[in-house]
């Protein structure tokens, strides 16, 4: 759905189970439950159950269900802007940009965009 305003489609984590799109850009995304992964520079993002917001090409706003670990606390992600080759993510005043290709697939609620990295750390553990 995201793709069609200018979206990888790597913006939402596997397990979408339905969507509805309004005719004004307000959006809900339904998950099969909350997801939580690592990204670049070791933030932590969370995908809730419900993921709402408004989109146009380029825009995310309004966003509600999204959130970053930022050291010890978690912060809603209220927007997401793309920028060229750039994808900006923004809570309040603070913002963090990350490549589009970095978001060409979709995360996996467990492991992130690395799986295979994360399936070998585990197995060296065992």
């Amino acid at each position: 759905m995201l793709e069609k305003f200018d979206f990888p489609k790597g913006i939402l984590p596997e397990g979408v189970q339905s969507y509805e799109l309004k005719g004004d850009g307000s959006f809900t995304v339904f998950l099969a439950g909350d997801c939580k992964f690592k990204v670049d520079g070791g933030y932590v993002l969370k995908y809730g159950r419900k993921i709402t917001g408004k989109v146009e090409a380029g825009a995310l706003t309004n966003l509600k269900g999204v959130s970053v670990k930022i050291l010890f606390a978690w912060f809603s992600i209220g927007s997401v802007a793309r920028s060229d080759a750039a994808l900006n993510f923004y809570v309040g005043p603070l913002s963090a940009s990350f490549p589009v290709s970095n978001f060409e697939e979709c995360p996996s609620c467990s492991c992130g965009f690395d799986c295979a990295t994360a399936a070998a750390a585990l197995s060296a553990e065992s």
